[in-house]
């Protein structure tokens, strides 16, 4: 069996094509078709307000414009410091609408990690939520190391009108000197003739940063056609219609929030329910008051919704099409949330290098259990897409034998920014070479087992454990580190961290995790540390991760 034959294909639902025929030639292209034909659709819904999409096309461009003001121009970059707020996607498009490219930040990014993707991705523009500026932005931006020429800064409070304590409380908006204010900008309107970039399908629409295998994160160059592609993949694979909801409960700035949420919507012309970040308890109540029918994240977050204090089934009842990504499912945790939910929650599998899906469990079909690993299958290859298994040499292994994927379709990024050699070595020849270790089944069905690399992957956050050492080296008490992940009933895998020290200093567990708490994104740092008195190694002092890792279990 030949994995160029497809064998997955016998899997699809019937009517469904082996191949798409790609409707749109950019990401742009899908939101401006959607503004013309469905200009007053509910777009964006975000705490008692909405936003139409012909609201948040003239915000984008009443931004482009001041933008375009100040210098920025076709292949510019406007880095997106924002949560889950409607200025999030008003920026993206307002990229767009200049021939440029968003860079999707995490806003638990500190200073480190902030300055870092600022000068990697050499952004001149930055928008970020006012508080996180004032007290992590503006210090980065006033070092004048990075590019950054432009500040816009906006509140989580704009465009809404309920000041949910939850979220809110103690919030205030902050006006930092230097910096335009997003909502003075959309009030003072603009851009209605700002000419059409007519974006090609390889242009980067946006950098999405993720960590390879040299552990140093890389600017992913998810491209224009690579969006309108993997947009047409959910709404065609899940049957999402035209006015059904969306629940945006992952991080607009992961590819799954950028892809399954914000792409979707723009696709299908359905409300994105926005909720600043991800609090159970709100979550359910926009449950409640939107009635999502679909929606795309960690299984974490159905763990998460289903606990909520209050949360009854009958609340839940409207989410029909569930799929879940970013971390391994456990058989029993999705047959438990099934009885929850009434609906079935769908494995997908993909990489912010395959612009999100590049697996998945087809609608209505249950993923089988590999009865060997107990692994519940990620679901097979989508339209388009070729995945193939391979052994160390490179050559396909045969069916049910584990090696690495190796994927190729159009949701295939070509590459990453400024890294030529990284760019060869992972994506040769359009190729990705996911680092993911596992085995597709004599029906198609493919499994994760486990992963190339030491790469953690904390409730579908990757954590690569050199950032995470490298700062635990800078501690003054400790002498060697090495960091893994480890089973986490609640997160999938989480962190944890061995430490020697040095000489005759000393040093807690709870102080060496303070002081990774605060240089790190807060799912990034260590929630234990063991400290010991020497760190396993080879004879050649290289230090044994794996042994650490087995001791754990």
């Amino acid at each position: 069996m030949s994995y160029a034959d497809r064998p997955w294909l016998a899997r699809y639902p019937e009517g469904t094509p082996a191949d798409l025929e790609v409707e749109y030639p950019s990401a742009l292209a899908v939101f401006d078709a959607a503004v013309a034909a469905a200009p007053d659709a509910e777009f964006l819904h975000y705490f008692g307000t909405a936003q139409t999409f012909a609201d948040v096309d003239r915000a984008a461009r009443a931004l482009a414009a001041a933008l375009a003001e100040r210098g920025f121009s076709r292949g510019d970059r406007l880095a997106l410091y924002v949560q889950n707020n409607p200025a999030f996607v008003i920026g993206m498009v307002a990229a767009w609408r200049l021939g440029g490219a968003a860079v999707a930040i995490n806003p638990m990014n500190k200073e480190r990690e902030l300055s870092y993707l600022l000068k990697d991705s050499g952004a001149t523009a930055l928008l970020a939520l006012d508080d996180l500026y004032a007290t992590i932005g503006q210090g980065v931006v006033d070092t004048g190391e990075t590019s950054v020429t432009t500040v816009i800064t906006c509140s989580p409070l704009d465009m809404q009108e309920r000041d949910d304590d939850r979220l809110f409380a103690g919030q205030e908006r902050v006006r930092t000197p230097g910096t335009l204010d997003l909502a003075e900008l959309i009030a003072a309107g603009g851009g209605e003739d700002l000419p059409d970039p007519a974006p090609a399908a390889d242009d980067i629409a946006v950098l999405a940063y993720t960590s390879g295998t040299t552990g140093d994160p890389k600017g992913a160059m998810n491209t224009q056609g690579n969006f309108a592609f993997n947009a047409q993949v959910y709404r065609d694979w899940t049957g999402l219609q035209a006015g059904e909801p969306i629940l945006g409960i992952a991080p607009l700035f992961h590819i799954t929030g950028l892809v399954g949420h914000i792409m979707t919507a723009m696709l299908v012309r359905a409300p994105l329910v926005l909720a600043h970040r991800f609090e159970p308890s709100v979550m359910v109540d926009a449950i409640r008051e939107y009635r999502p029918v679909f929606t795309i994240g960690a299984i974490t977050a159905f763990n998460a919704l289903a606990a909520a204090p209050g949360a009854t089934p009958d609340d839940l009842s409207s989410l029909r099409i569930l799929y879940s990504g970013g971390a391994p499912i456990a058989p029993a945790v999705g047959d438990r949330l099934e009885q929850i939910y009434g609906a079935y929650i769908h494995n997908i599998y993909g990489l912010t290098e395959t612009n999100s899906p590049s697996h998945a469990v087809p609608r209505g079909v249950r993923a089988p259990v590999d009865p060997d690993s107990g692994a519940l299958s990620v679901g097979v290859p989508v339209m388009n897409t070729v995945v193939r298994v391979v052994g160390a040499d490179g050559r396909d292994v045969p069916v049910g034998e584990v090696g690495e994927f190796v994927t190729s379709g159009p949701q295939v990024v070509p590459g990453y920014w400024n890294k030529p050699e990284a760019s060869a070595s992972s994506i040769p020849g359009g190729e990705l070479h996911t680092g993911d270790v596992g085995f597709m089944d004599a029906d198609g069905w493919f499994y994760v087992v486990d992963r190339k690399k030491d790469m953690i992957n904390a409730s579908g956050y990757k954590v690569w454990p050199r950032e995470v050492e490298d700062v635990l080296y800078t501690h003054p008490a400790v002498r060697e580190a090495a960091v893994v992940g480890v089973p986490d009933e609640y997160r999938g895998e989480t962190v944890k961290a061995f430490v020697s020290l040095q000489g005759d200093a000393s040093a807690t567990p709870e102080e060496i995790i303070e002081f990774a708490k605060a240089q790190m994104a807060a799912y990034k740092y260590p929630r234990s540390v063991e400290i010991v008195d020497e760190l396993p190694k080879t004879v050649t002092g290289k230090i044994l991760r794996r042994e650490l890792r087995d001791a754990v279990g």
